[in-house]
Order: structure tokens, then sequence, then C-alpha cells
């Protein structure tokens, strides 16, 4: 009986920490519509995550984007954290860009800018 009581106890412990990690909804966007050789600006906005502890990495090619910029960390009222990140960018039609985020909640995922050209 006491074995029971202590594994009810553990099982009820770890899922009360497991439930509280929230996945990122990730949106990797440009602030004007895109056009091949106009500069513009890339931005990756990354929204109801929990906890805190997230990187966010701008990628050309393959190859972090120097002189990026991060909003400071945010949250609302459920405890769920937001964050911008931005650069200045001239996309080309061979260039790739992507947003890769790292959360506690998963392994580092990459999402791609879609030039919609």
């Amino acid at each position: 009986m006491k074995f029971v009581t202590i594994w009810v106890i553990l099982a009820a412990f770890s899922w009360t920490a497991y439930s509280k990690f929230q996945s990122p909804t990730v949106h990797v966007y440009s602030h004007l519509p895109g056009q091949f050789g106009m500069t513009n600006t890339l931005i990756c906005h990354v929204s109801q995550f929990h906890p805190p502890d997230i990187t966010v990495k701008l990628f050309k090619n393959g190859q972090e984007v120097p002189g990026a910029f991060e909003s400071d960390l945010s949250f609302e009222k459920n405890w769920h954290f937001h964050l911008t990140k931005h650069v200045a960018f001239t996309p080309t039609r061979d260039d790739k860009y992507l947003c890769q985020v790292t959360h506690a909640s998963s392994l580092p995922n990459n999402f791609d800018w879609e030039a919609n050209m």
C-alpha cells in the first residue's frame, strides 16, 4: 500500500511538472511583401511557450545572420511567453532564410521564410 501511495504521488508530481511545458508557436514573415532585390525586414515571432528559456536564431543559407535584434521577453496573463527577433535583409531568388527555435519542450526546429513571389 505504501508503494502505491508513493507511486501515485510521484506520478502526480511528474505529470504536473510535464504539463508546464508548452511548445512555441512560430511565425516567420517579412515586414513588406517579398520582392527579390528589395530591402526588407525578416521577422520571427515566437509565442505561447513555457518555460521562458528559449533560443531564437535567424539563418541565411545555413549561416546565422549577424546583427539580428531580439525583443524583450514578455508574458501573457496565463504565463505563456512571447518574443520577436528581426533583421534587415535583401532576398535573392537563390537565398534560403529560416528561423531556428530551441525550447525545452522539443528538439530544435527550423521554420522557413516563404517568399510568396
